[in-house]
């Protein structure tokens, strides 16, 4: 009896029973309007399409086009580096586009096949191809990816993607690169048979050089000249509509031309072994029925599609974020993760490869001016058109043709030896991390090269833990008494409601800076009014997308926010870094990233100050290339506007003035207002 008094008295008075009960009477109460809430959230269409203007359709239907004449020949050579016939690059194309349209958060993400995707799964096909063939191993390792990307996305872990740094990013990619380019060197000299491995293709690609069939190498390196002076004239030419169509449309162009090549001076030569130069000999009736993987097949692919999976889910999620900054709107990481499982798992069924974010597409369609995800069904129709259709007329296409095509979107993937050096100008441990995944992928594997990098970076966190050295007052007494006493005075009573103060509360690196990041931008845009300064200007070229809008306003609910219009703008943010102890080369990047969304969030007319830096998070800023000047320096000059000021105290942070305040007229804030209060009302209306 007296023992069962005792446990009955733990659970009445225990912390965490007691949290537990708490938090299950609070699920249980909202787990109704939570569920269907959840349910809207997968499928944002339902938010965005009632607002949706015909104006727009003109603006979709060209994106659509353009893009889907962009995957055709993309397509086809990221299915050759993936080891698998042609046409199967063609039958993963055509539902990513479509399915995007109801799950997408972003109108300016295309996806589809990848030259990363392509390279990873090209890997995998190699080591299991003499049980089961090219294209069911590609359609088991698409499945894996989707099931991941389901397992991350709807229990809302992408943040686990954040442990791969930015310099081990960037080795890697550069890795993978530079081994898709050694990899079409066999295609481009003329179907000359390269080896396995970088050291040993290096060495056939030189030794069997004088073995080259000129046609093919005639077609290829014509075809990388094409490529690259369309490239290139429309970035000099900027203006030039005509020349603006070309560059967009230039791989199609080249696949049009030379195609036309390989089908006149081969047509009649018979047997394939008599053709001049090779050609991709695309075969296919139409879309194959659908079919499950094999069962057996999925188990012996699932770990070695990790791999793939974490390369092309980072490149999709960042995609999508540095789109929706660039074009000033909101993001869903989680439900971009959703979406890159769901089309996955699904697209496995039709004989597909893994699909995910393409850079140069989605830049293509950010620059047709697109409006909506809507442009994904054009971009369907396109590429069914010539699955069923055109598939006589791909036969010809040159392999030399579809390896420039390769060729040249994936060389500006290649980091610049200069990115390297910043990082070991910046830091040692993100150089040796980035090295790391960089050589260990070109020589030895993808997985095993991300795998070391994030291991070495995990290890050497916990070192700097284990090995975290104190300071004492006595080596700086002077300065360390002032700054507590200074510290001590706190942030004086009359703040503007134009303020706001963020403090960090332990280092600042890879594995948190997304969260942080967002962390800010989420109370920005709860306590503060946007006043956007983007081309259009209104909120209604914005409001198909709802997902932040509806995000913000549950932001606003919860912290019992129903006066929109009487918000503040935002004047001054104050960064808190007294308990910084370490930052790193991404954390630098993803405060970067933050200060451009909030001038675009707040006007640039936007002050950010730094306060209580260590001199060693002083020198690593200023090593990765910002400028931070410390006003309490005998030699600062205040005139130097561009550098970040870092100030002692949170009290002299705020206190200090605002040099440009005195630059803007009078008139100019009044119309500042205006704009702001516009800005504010469309947003309450849309948010109602």
């Amino acid at each position: 009896m007296q023992f069962a008094t005792k446990v009955k008295h733990d659970f009445k008075t225990d912390v965490n029973w007691n949290r537990a009960a708490d938090l299950s009477v609070k699920g249980a109460r909202a787990l109704p309007s939570a569920s269907v809430k959840y349910v809207l959230d997968k499928v944002p269409i339902v938010g965005w399409l009632p607002s949706y203007r015909y104006q727009w359709l003109l603006n979709d239907l060209i994106a659509g086009l353009t893009v889907g004449l962009m995957l055709i020949p993309q397509g086809l050579s990221y299915a050759k580096l993936a080891a698998i016939p042609v046409q199967y690059g063609l039958m993963s194309s055509w539902l990513p586009a479509t399915l995007y349209a109801f799950m997408g958060t972003t109108k300016d993400l295309s996806t589809g096949p990848t030259s990363l995707i392509g390279l990873l799964t090209s890997e995998i096909v190699e080591d299991f191809q003499d049980e089961w063939s090219p294209s069911e191993i590609a359609s088991a390792v698409a499945l894996m990816m989707g099931v991941y990307g389901m397992i991350l996305g709807f229990l809302k872990l992408g943040f686990l993607l954040e442990f791969i740094s930015l310099p081990i990013l960037s080795g890697f990619i550069s890795a993978v690169a530079i081994t898709i380019i050694l990899n079409q060197m066999g295609s481009l000299l003329g179907e000359t048979d390269i080896g396995d491995g970088t050291a040993q293709q290096i060495y056939d690609i030189f030794q069997k050089l004088p073995e080259a069939n000129g046609y093919a190498c005639a077609v290829g390196f014509t075809s990388i000249v094409m490529l690259t002076l369309l490239d290139q004239g429309y970035k000099r030419f900027d203006k030039n509509k005509v020349l603006w169509f070309l560059s967009i449309t230039r791989a199609f162009l080249c696949l049009v031309l030379f195609t036309g090549v390989g089908y006149a001076v081969n047509k009649h030569r018979g047997d394939p072994k008599n053709y001049l130069f090779g050609v991709a000999q695309v075969k296919a009736n139409g879309q194959e029925p659908p079919r499950i993987p094999n069962p057996e097949l999925i188990g012996k692919v699932a770990s070695r599609s990790i791999a793939v999976f974490i390369g092309a889910a980072v490149e999709h999620t960042a995609i999508a974020r540095a789109f929706a900054v660039r074009n000033n709107y909101i993001t869903d990481q989680s439900q971009e993760l959703c979406y890159y499982g769901v089309c996955n798992f699904f697209n496995s069924f039709f004989h597909a490869m893994g699909v995910g974010g393409a850079m140069s597409r989605t830049a293509v369609n950010s620059s047709c001016n697109v409006k909506s995800p809507l442009s994904g069904f054009v971009t369907t129709a396109v590429v069914l058109v010539s699955v069923y259709k055109l598939v006589g007329v791909l036969y010809w296409i040159p392999k030399a043709t579809l390896a420039a095509i390769i060729i040249c979107a994936v060389w500006p993937l290649i980091s610049s030896p200069h990115t390297f050096y910043r990082y070991w100008k910046s830091s040692l441990a993100d150089f040796t991390s980035s090295m790391i995944a960089f050589w260990v992928c070109l020589f030895v594997s993808t997985e095993i090269g991300i795998a070391s990098s994030v291991g070495f970076n995990i290890v050497y966190l916990l070192l700097r833990q284990v090995f975290t050295r104190m300071r004492t007052a006595s080596s700086e007494p002077r300065s360390e008494l002032e700054f507590a006493i200074n510290d001590s005075r706190g942030i004086p009573a009359a703040v503007e409601d134009d303020t706001r103060l963020f403090r960090f509360n332990d280092s600042f690196f890879f594995a948190n800076a997304y969260s942080l990041r967002t962390q800010v931008l989420d109370v920005v845009q709860t306590h503060h009014a946007p006043i956007y300064n983007s081309v259009h200007g209104s909120e209604a070229e914005r409001n198909w997308s709802v997902v932040g809008e509806q995000r913000i306003a549950r932001l606003r609910k919860r912290a019992n926010i129903s006066d929109f219009a009487s918000l503040p703008p935002l004047g001054l943010v104050i960064l808190d870094f007294t308990k910084v102890n370490h930052v790193d080369v991404t954390a630098v990047a993803h405060l970067k990233n933050l200060m451009d969304e909030l001038k675009k969030y707040a006007g640039p007319g936007l002050h950010v100050r730094f306060v209580g830096m260590t001199s060693y998070v002083m020198q690593r800023f200023e090593r990765c290339g910002w400028r931070v000047d410390d006003v309490s320096c005998a030699d600062y000059d205040g005139e130097d506007i561009e550098a970040t000021k870092m100030f002692r105290t949170v009290a002299e942070a705020v206190a200090a003035p605002r040099p440009r305040d005195a630059e803007v007229s009078d008139e100019e804030k009044r119309d500042l207002k205006r704009l702001q209060s516009d800005v504010v009302t469309a947003q309450h209306n849309e948010e109602v």
